[in-house]
Order: structure tokens, then C-alpha cells, then sequence
């Protein structure tokens, strides 16, 4: 399986590019999946320097053992990113020189049919990174259809959740919703014609679901904090986003810890004493034509980058 896994990285250069990897340095990325971002960081570090390779999808741990298993400045951690302070703890590291998140389904796991991630291929309604926990099936076969219309809707921001929800319901109660393409057609057949002109009709709820069984969203905005609190003074966090929800979190969190001073305008002078603890390296990147010509999964990706100035 580890030799089967790959991810065409997104954004490689401008992502590299805004570590600003310094040879002797420490850096983490905390969705290493089939180590493309990870590969790109080594190439920069010198013998002193040092990576954590994050992923929670136990394929892409199997890929990055066989990949940098023997190179003795690679730590690869099976977890999940939301425990990066206690990852580096363990791993007696006190803060890093850089941090990457790519936030991003791997191609490894979109063209796996077995898992479950894509409606292109019939397979087993899965969607399990760490394949672990309940599945996509279970959701649709066991939840309310107002919380499924409220996932669908909230993830997926698809305007017809109620409809879509309504008939996973009348569906289910004569035959359980086992498979991709099973759900596709559920889901397509939930829509009028004029809907399924626009893309995969699908393809917003497929996200919604993924994002809840993964809880994609959840506490994504105290994980990006936790993960720019592990950077030494000096040091980059970069995340990768792929859909309007992730990317508004991490809009919002980087705006916070840019934010100065809070006073009324009208105050002569700063009583409140607060001043920015990071600084955007710029607004955000997207991929240019040509990498859109090799790879149109980076047609929705964002690169956002921030120094951090003081704890």
C-alpha cells in the first residue's frame, strides 16, 4: 500500500518558497500524506535540520516510513495535526522554524476507490482519513434527515440539502446506502435538471460528508492557533485550504493574530497595550495556468503564509 500512495503537492514552489528554510532549522508538516511538501522542505535542510512528518491516514504513514524511514532527520508521527503541541513535546522540540498544513484530500486517497472518496468510482461509502470512527455510510443511514440536511447544507453549501436529505431517507428505509455510486445517484435524482448542468452534481455533498466524518471543521481555527503558538519567533505557518469554510477559518484566524491595537478611534494614545503577534507574508496565493494545465484539483487551492513576531 505505502508504495501505491501518492499526492500530486499543490502550490510546491510558492509553498516551499514561504518557509524560507534555513539548513539548520526545525520544521513540521502536519499532513504529510505521500511526502511531496515534505521532499521539498528536505532538499532545503541541511544535516543539522530537522522534520516531523505528521499524517493520521495510516496509508500515507506506510508510504512515509518507506520514503524517509532511513533518514535520520525525519520523525514521522501517526496522529493527528490537532495535537501538534503534544506531538513536539514528546518529540522535546520547543518550537519550530516552519510549519505546513495542506488541508487537502491526498490523490492517493480520491483515487483509491476502496476508500470511499470519490463518485467517479462504485466502492464501499467510506471516507475515512484514518480509517477509523464511522463511516459516510453510517451517517446516512443512521442520522435524522434535519441533520443531514444541516450537514449537507453547512459543508457542503448546497442549496438543495433539504430535497437531497429527504430522499437518503426514503431510500435508506428500503435499501441501506452502502456505496459512492449508490449515494450519486441518490443525490443527483434530488435535483432538477438545470442543477446537474454545473459540475458533479454530487460533489458538494460527497465534501460535506467527508468534511463531518473527518471533522474537517472542528476546531480547525484552534488548531492553526495551536500550530503558529509551536513556532519559535521568527518562524512561518503556511496552510494550504481547498473550500470557502477552510479558508475563511484561517482568513480569520491569521487576521486575529494580526490585529493590533483595539482602542476606540478616538483615544489620543493606546491604552489597551496590544500589538500584532504575526504579520501576512502576503494575502494569499493561488495556483498559476500552468500548474492548473498539470493539476485541476489545485483549481480551488489557497496559500496563505504567517510570520510569527512574538508569543
Amino acid at each position: 500500500m505505502s508504495e501505491s500512495f501518492s499526492h500530486i503537492p499543490v502550490l510546491y514552489e510558492e509553498t516551499i518558497d514561504s518557509l524560507h528554510v534555513v539548513p539548520d532549522g526545525v520544521y513540521v508538516d502536519c499532513t504529510a500524506g505521500g511526502g511531496g511538501h515534505s521532499a521539498g522542505i528536505l532538499e532545503r535542510l541541511g544535516d543539522g535540520g530537522r522534520l516531523i512528518c505528521i499524517d493520521r491516514d495510516p496509508d500515507a504513514v506506510a508510504a512515509l516510513t518507506a520514503r524517509f524511514g532511513s533518514d535520520a532527520r525525519v520523525t514521522i508521527v501517526h496522529d493527528n495535526y490537532s495535537n501538534i503541541k503534544r506531538i513536539l513535546e514528546d518529540n522535546d522540540i520547543g518550537g519550530a522554524d516552519g510549519i505546513l498544513a495542506d488541508l487537502g484530500v491526498s490523490s492517493h486517497q480520491l483515487d483509491t476507490a476502496e476508500r470511499g472518496f470519490s463518485f467517479h468510482n462504485d466502492a464501499p461509502l467510506d471516507m475515512r482519513m484514518s480509517r477509523e470512527g464511522p463511516t459516510a455510510a453510517d451517517l446516512c443511514n443512521t442520522l435524522p434527515k434535519e441533520e443531514l440536511a444541516r450537514i449537507i447544507r453547512t459543508y457542503g453549501e448546497e442549496r438543495y440539502a433539504n430535497s437531497i436529505a429527504e430522499r437518503i431517507v426514503k431510500e435508506r428505509a428500503f435499501t441501506p446506502i452502502e456505496t459512492t455510486l449508490q449515494l450519486a445517484k441518490i443525490v443527483s435524482e434530488s435535483m432538477p435538471a438545470k442543477a446537474r448542468r454545473n459540475g458533479h452534481p454530487a460533489r458538494r455533498t460527497f465534501q460535506a460528508l467527508r468534511i463531518e466524518v473527518n471533522g474537517e471543521l472542528d476546531s480547525l481555527a484552534e488548531s492553526a492557533e495551536d500550530m503558529f503558538d509551536c513556532l519559535k519567533t521568527g518562524g512561518i505557518l503556511s496552510i494550504i485550504t481547498f473550500h470557502s469554510l477552510e479558508d475563511r477559518a484561517i482568513k480569520q484566524e491569521f487576521a486575529k493574530l494580526c490585529e493590533g491595537c483595539t482602542c476606540p478611534p478616538e483615544f489620543p494614545v493606546c491604552v489597551c497595550g496590544k500589538t500584532p503577534r504575526g504579520e501576512l507574508q502576503f494575502k494569499f496565493k493561488a495556483a498559476s495556468e500552468d500548474e492548473l494545465d498539470d493539476n485541476q484539483r489545485a483549481r480551488s487551492a489557497k496559500l496563505r503564509s504567517i510570520i510569527k513576531l512574538k508569543d
